[in-house]
């Protein structure tokens, strides 16, 4: 008897191995290394994962901030049987490898490195589905312009140009900065630089980043998800301290035809969070704490659809 429950043991530990993702690791290109995670059960669709803003990794974390909510997004759509590709942002390879030369960093670098992607993928996947966080929403709104992909999912994603994104921040947590920041803004704009910003400032106007700044001002999420032809979904959360309601309600007005959620208690980094602002901070650096589970059905029914 003892054999035999052993044997079946084992028996179940080997199934219970064999039900488990299988994970991979891929380089498109000198910019691009991600993980594919794949479900044993074969599927033609793969979810493509953009991160947001910042040296951000393929699991959502920044060196002083690590969540895992693109680690755990990715998980939980694989668990439902897509396929799954993230990927590290260039700025965080860039820092890892010491070949960062802040100055000549573009937006569009980021956007041509999500376009490589799908590039790679699409003759293995019949269904291409990118999902863009935050400043990787816009970045997937302009590479679906330029590929073939199926759906788009905007998560968390601006409404308007980031200027007037950064000018709302400033307005609320520094008013005083605010005339200051607005001469900034147009001054980058219309000249290419802005000289007479505030110290204080100094992290979005520095000259060394005012190039790349340039290159992302030019954008307007808005009219970027008009130009698209194909299903998409905005999703919001009502606990995101960083981009408003307003902000998808913008994008909605855009692209009638989208989808719009609203998921009720999730925060930027996609979090459930019941309590208060600091709890809401807290969260960002909570890689134990589980992403939001109505944010996995939503996105999950849309592509299923």
């Amino acid at each position: 008897m003892r054999l035999v429950f052993i044997i079946g043991l084992l028996l179940a530990v080997s199934t219970a191995h064999s039900q488990e993702p299988i994970s991979s690791e891929i380089r498109i290109n000198e910019f691009v290394s991600g993980t594919l995670l794949q479900p044993v059960k074969q599927t033609d669709t793969l979810a493509i994962i953009i991160a947001g803003s910042g040296p951000t990794d393929r699991n959502g974390n920044q060196q002083m901030m690590q969540n895992n909510s693109l680690k755990q997004l990715a998980q939980q759509l694989t668990k439902n049987g897509f396929a799954t590709f993230r990927y590290d942002k260039r700025l965080f390879a860039l820092l890892r490898q010491n070949a960062l030369v802040e100055e000549q960093l573009s937006f569009d670098d980021f956007v041509s490195d999500a376009a490589s992607t799908v590039n790679y993928f699409e003759q293995d996947f019949k269904t291409i589905v990118l999902i863009g966080h935050s400043q990787g929403a816009l970045i997937a709104k302009l590479a679906a312009q330029q590929t073939k992909v199926s759906k788009l999912v905007s998560l968390a994603g601006a409404g308007q140009a980031i200027d007037l994104v950064i000018l709302d921040q400033i307005k609320k947590q520094a008013p005083g900065l605010a005339e200051n920041a607005q001469q900034a803004l147009t001054d980058l704009k219309e000249t290419g630089n802005s000289k007479n910003y505030n110290p204080a400032l100094a992290s979005i106007f520095r000259p060394s980043v005012q190039p790349f700044m340039k290159s992302w001002i030019k954008y307007d999420p808005a009219e970027e998800i008009s130009a698209l032809d194909i299903p998409i979904l905005i999703v919001t959360g009502t606990k995101d301290l960083q981009v408003p309601l307003k902000e998808g309600e913008l994008l909605k007005e855009a692209q009638p035809k989208a989808e719009y959620s609203i998921i009720e208690s999730m925060n930027h980094v996609l979090k459930t969070i019941e309590g208060d602002d600091i709890e809401n901070s807290k969260s960002y650096n909570e890689a134990s704490r589980p992403i939001n589970t109505e944010l996995i059905k939503e996105i999950t029914r849309f592509i299923r659809e």
